[in-house]
């Protein structure tokens, strides 16, 4: 009977963590959402990972790197009116570990021609901050 109480109190602590955490991607998120109609991607961008590792996944495949995926959307949206309104729906947030966080959730973009679908994301915690280390939008 101990062994079982200790094990639901890992559970409930680890539960507590994970809330936090994940919390804070969320709130990244919001910021992100924020950046972007503001037609801002440059801070939009601050919460990927600036690093050549860094994995975009698209419709035309892998894209590796923060300045490439920084260079794609700039060419894919060159205004504000091209971004249009971002919102993003968040059907799932993990904490698989203490440094990562598995984001899995519907975005939408309203401007004259609308536009959306669904994205995954996996967020590392690299020197105390959350980025975005993997992205795969559909």
């Amino acid at each position: 009977m101990k062994q079982l109480i200790f094990t639901l109190l890992i559970i409930s602590s680890t539960t507590l963590f994970s809330q936090k955490e994940v919390k804070q991607v969320l709130l990244n998120m919001t910021t992100q959402e924020q950046a972007w109609n503001n037609g801002n991607i440059p801070d939009f961008m601050k919460y990927y990972w600036n690093n050549d590792s860094l994995k975009f996944i698209g419709s035309k495949g892998i894209t590796y790197g923060w300045q490439k995926t920084l260079d794609n959307y700039l060419k894919s949206y060159p205004n504000k009116e091209a971004m249009g309104i971002l919102t993003f729906t968040i059907i799932e947030a993990t904490q698989l570990s203490k440094t990562s966080i598995y984001v899995i959730g519907k975005w939408e973009l309203k401007k004259e021609k609308p536009s959306g679908g669904h994205f995954t994301l996996l967020w590392k915690k690299i020197n105390s901050q959350w980025v975005i280390v993997s992205d795969h939008t559909s």
